[in-house]
């Protein structure tokens, strides 16, 4: 995928364009991309998608914004994987927060995105104050030049998908109803880093990934997958969280991977939450933490059949 930062540079050439913030990477965001991607191949244009950094409730409230689904990088792939093929990434600050429906409409889609097909969601608003709508850019678009068309809700089992529904499971520690809202497992990725090789020490050796996501949209025990290591993905137990028994204070990700025993510092590598075991909590001593992590392997080998 072909990344712009900013809009004060045009694109090389006209685009059919999504717009949204995509956190998390939904059933509605993907059917949202795959009609970008339809259009564009039929107009023989490129597909992009115009998303922002921060997102603009963590720019407006920063201490009440939500709990982020997605770092940008996992935002990017997923979005690559349903067909988008550039992505413009706009600075959300008070330049960009200021600017006039008209403005957005003129600097950014016109000018910077040389748009010819809009693509939005039905409740998207946008400019200082929220000002503009779907009637909005259908007016501009008749002055500019370009299409515009709003795609309706996505459900599933009945219900409308959003991100913040898939928050709710994940709070909930309901994965496979995160699973039925997003069209796959949640997954959260990262580079293998080295940490204080504990889990070595009381027979659970665990890959350590720094996490971006603060606050966590949830923390816990759980089986999971880990892709980015071969050829099939991996089995194990994770724990998400601080890890409060040895005075951890920033979120890591712990994975443990039955029947694996390789060096992957330095690795990429992609964790799938399929079943949560347990909320985190704090044990008395390393000897109960070490029993408590022999039973969460026990339960997560038993949910896989191992």
């Amino acid at each position: 995928m072909r990344v712009f930062r900013g809009h004060s540079r045009p694109v090389p050439a006209p685009v059919v364009l999504a717009i949204g913030n995509f956190d998390g990477v939904h059933l509605g965001h993907a059917a949202l991309v795959k009609r970008l991607a339809q259009v564009a191949e039929a107009l023989d244009l490129a597909p992009m998608v115009l998303t922002f950094e921060p997102h603009p409730r963590e720019f407006f409230a920063p201490d009440s914004a939500p709990a982020r689904l997605t770092t940008l990088r996992e935002k990017l792939e997923l979005l690559g994987e349903c067909g988008a093929r550039q992505a413009m990434i706009c600075p959300f600050n008070a330049a960009f927060a200021a600017l006039s429906a008209d403005e957005f409409i003129e600097q950014v889609l016109v000018r910077g995105c040389l748009v010819r097909h809009l693509i939005i969601g039905d409740d998207f608003r946008f400019g200082r104050g929220r000002a503009g709508d779907f009637g909005l850019l259908q007016d501009a678009g008749r002055r500019f030049g370009f299409a515009v068309e709003a795609m309706g809700s996505v459900t599933a089992d009945g219900e409308r998908v959003s991100s913040s529904a898939v928050r709710r499971a994940l709070l909930a520690g309901d994965m496979e109803h995160a699973a039925r809202l997003l069209g796959r497992p949640y997954i959260i990725d990262g580079q293998v880093s080295h940490g204080q090789k504990l889990g070595r020490q009381i027979g659970f050796a665990t890959a350590n990934l720094r996490i971006k996501h603060n606050p966590l949209p949830m923390t816990g025990v759980f089986a999971v997958e880990v892709s980015g290591l071969g050829d099939k993905p991996l089995a194990g137990v994770a724990n998400l969280g601080v890890r409060p028994t040895v005075g951890g204070t920033k979120p890591l990700l712990e994975v443990h991977l039955f029947d694996f025993d390789r060096d992957i510092y330095g690795a990429h590598i992609s964790v799938r939450f399929v079943h949560k075991l347990r909320d985190e909590q704090r044990f008395p001593n390393i000897d109960a933490l070490k029993a408590q992590i022999a039973a969460d392997a026990a339960a997560a080998r038993a949910f896989f059949e191992l």
